[in-house]
């Protein structure tokens, strides 16, 4: 835990270590078993991670799913959506998604979709990323994340949540997922709080 200090040396914000990279690798691995048991029963999986951080987290669930699952084939693909507020200097003020060019003709007819992103925290990209794979019409479609900050403003559902915290909305959850991160973790950055508030659940483990 660290902290950091404004102009009159009082401690105003610090940094509390929430899940390291050896009890995230459990935690992942608890979130690949329980979408492992949401899709036992697929005949086709697709993987959707939404980029940056959703990216990488996603091939490990679906490295997981192929390998220690059983489940049918696993195919995976990008979305990247981009949330830009209210700030209409911005040439798009409100969510939008790239879909990658190389997935553009894809159909999910008939196939169990598996949306996996960071954090979800209004819900804005969630919900992009469900309404634009809804209409390629697949049969089931389910979310994971890795962090749930159980403040959603929007009704998507989350079906695998690695863990879900309740803190302050002032704090920031930082995801560390290489290869943007040099290693994998949840740290939590905030003002002065007590550690047992930021306490996480326990991960859905199926």
């Amino acid at each position: 835990m660290s902290g950091t200090r404004d102009e009159g040396g009082a401690r105003s914000a610090q940094r509390t270590v929430l899940y390291d990279t050896k009890q995230l690798d459990a935690v992942i691995g608890a979130m690949t078993r329980r979408a492992g048991a949401l899709l036992a029963d697929a005949p086709r999986v697709t993987v959707v991670g939404i980029l940056r951080r959703g990216a990488p987290l996603a091939d490990r669930v679906a490295t997981g799913l192929r390998r220690d699952v059983g489940t049918a084939p696993v195919e995976r693909l990008d979305l990247e959506i981009t949330r830009y507020a209210d700030d209409l200097t911005l040439l798009y003020p409100e969510t939008r998604f790239v879909e990658n060019p190389a997935h553009a003709g894809l159909d999910l007819a008939g196939a169990h979709v598996l949306v996996v992103d960071d954090v979800v925290y209004t819900g804005h990209s969630l919900l992009r990323a469900v309404q634009y794979l809804s209409g390629n019409k697949p049969s089931v479609l389910r979310t994971a994340v890795l962090v749930d900050r159980s403040t959603g403003k929007l009704p998507v559902p989350v079906d695998i949540a690695g863990a879900r915290l309740a803190v302050a909305e002032s704090d920031i959850v930082e995801c560390h997922v290489p290869p943007y991160d040099p290693d994998w973790g949840i740290v939590l950055v905030g003002r002065r709080h007590d550690a047992r508030a930021a306490r996480p659940n326990r991960p859905d483990a199926g």
